[in-house]
């Protein structure tokens, strides 16, 4: 336990340390989609499950027709035909051919497909009028797609729904995957009013529980949203039924040390686990985490700028790792800034919202004002830090950016 404010990065590990996934659990194919793998997932066949064409044509022996051109072709005698799931094919001999459509079985004896566009009918007669160019050519062999036993996708990992339709090929019908958490949003202060409700004069809207919930949403998470004023049994209260409905807790607002900053003395109240309270970051350093009941909560400040800044680098990555991420946060990439950042404090991480533009080069980010409110951090596309270790990045710098789309 830490009275102190932390690093950023100290307090980062803490989060990902004090958080274990959920339980997996087994679910269909279609439903697996956008859950994260909670084993590594091995094929249970070959796909395909023998040699089939690649082409609509014929089926041949290599050595019989190689030399074939349209001027002099090489006559061969149909001897039937496959389509793909046939169960029984013809042996193939010398001096026949047997048609077959694409996704058929290669028939036993035959080593090479003819595409139909290089032969000529006549009956029974099939004219080869150019080879294929080595014997394989249209032929996909057998676990070419995917071999029994083959690791399909690394526990951890987000499923695509072009993997998931990879599973069945190899022979998954049903897949474990991490549980999805349901997160309970808490806006607090007497000042905030639920949207969709009237607004008196002095209040506003609880934009950020709708932020915060639609991030969850984003990535599959389900989430329960609730507002409550500046009074501790009131707070006590909600605290205690989101808690028993959810798998994590984010709060909103009095975060801090003043007269209505309740949350901390509520949650010490409940008995939770507090990790950390105060973090060298702007903006966000009010962030804190704990474990209420075996379940994390995140305290988050309720200035917009400051609320999503500490949501995306401490309580989202928290969250993905519930969730059973094996890499979580926001993806990253490199880009180089396009003006200069110069309000950085040694010791302290200073995180930037901003835009990207692309280049023929790496992308431009253009770092906000750090004053920015909701109209201007609605537009922005990336995150951007300075390194505890730094004051200022000078305009040009190649750095690490964060993507936010």
């Amino acid at each position: 336990m830490k009275s102190m404010s932390i690093g950023f990065e100290e307090a980062l590990r803490l989060t990902l340390a004090a958080i274990e996934p959920l339980p997996a659990e087994d679910v269909g194919l279609l439903e697996c989609v956008g859950r994260v793998a909670a084993s590594d997932l091995y094929a249970l066949v070959d796909s395909p499950s023998s040699d089939v064409s690649r082409k609509d044509g014929y089926a041949v022996l290599y050595a019989e027709v190689r030399d074939a051109t349209a001027a002099s072709p090489v006559r061969l005698t149909l001897a039937g035909s496959a389509a793909a799931g046939a169960a029984k094919t013809i042996a193939l001999t010398a001096g026949t051919t047997i048609k077959v459509l694409t996704g058929a079985r290669v028939p036993s004896g035959a080593d090479a497909v003819v595409a139909e566009e290089f032969s000529r009918a006549e009956g029974s007669d099939i004219f080869i009028e150019a080879p294929p160019v080595e014997p394989d050519r249209n032929i996909l062999p057998r676990g070419r797609d995917v071999c029994s036993g083959q690791l399909l996708l690394e526990s951890g990992r987000r499923i695509s729904p072009t993997a998931a339709g990879f599973f069945a090929a190899a022979g998954l019908n049903r897949v474990p995957v991490f549980s999805n958490p349901v997160v309970g949003i808490i806006g607090t202060g007497d000042e905030i009013v639920e949207p969709g409700e009237p607004l008196a004069e002095d209040r506003l809207y609880a934009s950020n529980i709708i932020t915060l919930a639609g991030w969850c949403r984003r990535s599959g998470l389900r989430s329960q949203m609730a507002v409550v004023k500046d009074d501790p049994d009131s707070i006590l209260d909600v605290f205690t039924r989101m808690s028993s409905e959810t798998d994590a807790l984010i709060t909103s607002g009095g975060a801090w040390k003043g007269d209505r900053d309740l949350v901390a003395d509520v949650l010490e109240r409940m008995g939770w686990k507090k990790i950390f309270h105060q973090i060298r970051m702007g903006p966000g350093k009010a962030v804190g985490l704990g474990i209420l009941d075996g379940k994390p909560v995140f305290v988050l400040p309720g200035g917009p700028p400051s609320n999503l800044m500490a949501f995306l680098e401490i309580a989202w990555p928290g969250l993905m790792r519930l969730g059973g991420h094996r890499e979580p946060g926001l993806p990253r990439m490199k880009a180089r800034l396009a003006s200069g950042i110069a309000d950085g404090k040694v010791g302290w991480a200073d995180l930037f919202f901003g835009t990207t533009e692309e280049t023929e080069d790496l992308p431009l980010f253009h770092p906000m004002e750090k004053r920015s409110r909701l109209a201007s951090i609605a537009k922005a596309t990336a995150v951007a830090s300075v390194p505890e270790d730094r004051d200022h990045l000078p305009e040009g710098s190649t750095i690490s950016i964060q993507l936010l789309s």
